[in-house]
């Protein structure tokens, strides 16, 4: 069973139109990126998918997100270093940032990256969506 943290954030918030249902996803195992774009498309999310990034804000400024699900593992800069891109950022610092990790003592850090919500993987993908929906009112 997945554990999940939630620290929902007050302030600052990140707003787009009132119909836009966008996620971006930060996750280098093509098994499960294929997995999370099919089941987050079928749930009616618009889903744009990449195995590594060095700056997350190009691909922020260009699909315009309404939350961003990033991997903390990744081949080139780590989920929580851009998560800290985002949340450092004042104009994206509202901006939802769950992060999924199959290492527990990721969880201990989450705070300083600033994400909002931690899955463990391996996960059930109802229970990711039901994070979703948390912060997608």
């Amino acid at each position: 069973m997945a554990t999940i943290y939630s620290n929902r954030r007050t302030g600052n918030s990140y707003h787009l139109t009132p119909t836009a249902r966008k996620i971006l996803v930060i996750e280098d195992d093509p098994s499960l990126s294929e997995i999370l774009e099919d089941f987050l498309t079928d749930s009616g999310y618009e889903v744009h998918v990449f195995n590594e990034v060095l700056d997350i804000h190009p691909l922020i400024n260009k699909y315009h997100p309404d939350l961003v699900i990033l991997d903390y593992l990744l081949p080139v800069v780590n989920g929580g270093e851009l998560c800290s891109q985002i949340k450092r950022n004042q104009l994206t610092c509202g901006l939802p940032v769950i992060m999924l990790s199959a290492y527990q003592k990721v969880l201990l850090s989450i705070g300083d990256y600033g994400c909002d919500a931690f899955i463990s993987k391996p996960f059930d993908l109802n229970n990711l969506l039901g994070k979703i929906e948390e912060y997608m009112v």
